[in-house]
């Protein structure tokens, strides 16, 4: 093969193919380079089979709500290999789905590994060159590790590796609880595993906002997980066919803990290594690569997506950017660069948890004048109808001017609820024009609108 492309991206996650549909729709001859599955991390070992096991942990764990009605339910033949194999149904529908899009938007698919071999110029395993006016550097990342805990996917897990699991272990400790680790001890513990979580910093999912965190871990602690924040894993030995990991909290005090197995959720490094960068002069630091503002690198023609830039590691980020270089490179004059405080978080733990925007902790240490307006869900009729009432909308705004700066929200169906919000602010809409709009009675959809009567002063229901 020795064929030329307006563009070639390296790599088919939520960026790579994202883009290369967008360029196709621009008009522009375009191919895809993946060396694994077509759909990236997210689809085959990330999002996409992660959620599959949370949905089902979730109908699981209502068993209890039908034993309250009085059913008896025989769990005696609950087998966690049909879960598993559920999940890897979902992602291989997902992943045929995207093979579908790049073909009828006629973007060629190539299955082999790319570097760059020099400006326009790519090399792939299988000896072919191929030619692109235009390239896409889209290779994701992997799991990180941290000294003395090397995976094996045996008894150390990376996330990939706790996915592929086709039976549940006795115990787990995850080191780590953002997001990965938060929703792994959920799914865990909802099948009744003994879940351990262990954090570094000084409380669960140290990247959302503060109060969010704290209803999570008051839920957590609910179902029977245990937590340990402010503390690491300083040594791990064998001990028979369990693992002995010794903790160590912020006074230096250690406890040694048993866990059939142990689940690293610690972060993830960028793939930008073996990629051919050398060979066209572009740097990294610390494995990620600088862009401008539409996600072009220092060479002229070559940009980056995703993980391997210095942005939130979200699939909807990687999309979005990989649609504004293409957009930049066909002359369309998009938008530049993500504004980050318009990025939602999503975490899809019991109770969820999502936000954008400023947190309260960053607006006081900004010395940012703002104001701080909650409401609880249990004023929502229809949580405590369906017996979902723990959490809280948050919005923030700017004292002065009345501007959505941020929200956060903790409890069911979160990640939904918060683009509502997220909308507003994009809208330039202000508190008043959400508490205005009418909500529909009963959802929990009402909680959002109710927070915006809080902003205002006048909330009905508390």
């Amino acid at each position: 093969m020795d064929k030329s492309f307006d563009l070639v991206v390296m790599g088919s996650g939520p960026g790579g193919y994202v883009a290369a549909i967008r360029a196709a729709q621009l008009g522009m001859n375009a191919a895809v380079v993946e060396a694994e599955k077509v759909g990236g991390v997210c689809l085959n070992i990330g999002c996409i089979p992660s959620k599959s096991l949370i949905h089902q942990a979730t109908l699981y764990s209502h068993i209890e709500d039908l034993e309250g009605m009085g059913l008896e339910v025989d769990r005696g033949g609950f087998d966690y290999g049909q879960v598993y194999r559920k999940s890897r149904k979902a992602a291989d529908t997902l992943s045929k789905g995207v093979r579908f899009l790049l073909k009828k938007n006629k973007v060629t698919l190539i299955e082999d590994y790319a570097r760059i071999a020099g400006k326009g110029t790519v090399k792939l395993d299988s000896g072919d060159t191929i030619r692109g006016s235009n390239i896409i550097i889209a290779t994701g990342s992997r799991p990180s590790e941290i000294p003395g805990f090397s995976i094996d996917e045996t008894q150390v897990l990376s996330s990939t590796g706790v996915l592929m699991l086709e039976s549940l272990p006795s115990s787990l400790l995850i080191l780590g609880a953002g997001a990965i680790g938060v929703e792994f001890a959920y799914i865990m513990n909802a099948f009744g595993v003994q879940v351990r979580l262990v954090e570094m910093l000084e409380r669960v999912l140290p990247l959302e906002d503060a109060d969010s965190a704290e209803v999570l871990r008051k839920a957590y602690k609910k179902r029977g997980i245990e937590i340990h924040t402010g503390t690491k894993a300083a040594s791990m030995s064998a001990k028979g066919r369990r693992l002995s990991v010794t903790l160590e909290d912020g006074r230096g005090e250690r406890r040694d803990v048993e866990a059939e197995k142990v689940l690293l959720a610690v972060g993830r490094r960028p793939n930008t290594e073996d990629i051919g960068l050398d060979s066209v002069g572009i740097k990294t630091e610390k494995g990620t690569v600088a862009v401008g503002d539409y996600y072009q690198t220092s060479v002229p023609g070559i940009y980056a997506i995703g993980d391997v830039v210095a942005s939130p590691l979200l699939a909807h980020v990687a999309s979005r950017e990989g649609e504004i270089a293409v957009e930049h490179m066909a002359g369309r004059n998009p938008r530049p660069r993500i504004d980050p405080l318009s990025i939602p978080s999503a975490v899809y733990s019991e109770p969820q948890v999502a936000g954008f925007g400023v947190t309260e902790a960053e607006a006081e240490k900004r010395g940012l004048s703002v104001k701080v307006s909650r409401f609880p869900y249990r004023g929502a009729g229809k949580s405590v109808a369906i017996g979902r009432s723990e959490g809280q909308v948050k919005v923030i705004t700017d004292e002065g001017t009345g501007e959505i700066m941020g929200a956060h929200v903790a409890g069911a169906e979160a990640t939904e609820l918060i683009h509502e919000i997220l909308l507003a602010r994009s809208g330039e809409l202000l508190a008043e024009d959400v508490a205005e709009m009418i909500h529909a009675h009963p959802t929990l959809s009402e909680s959002v609108g109710e927070s915006m009567r809080a902003v205002l002063g006048r909330p009905i229901h508390i």
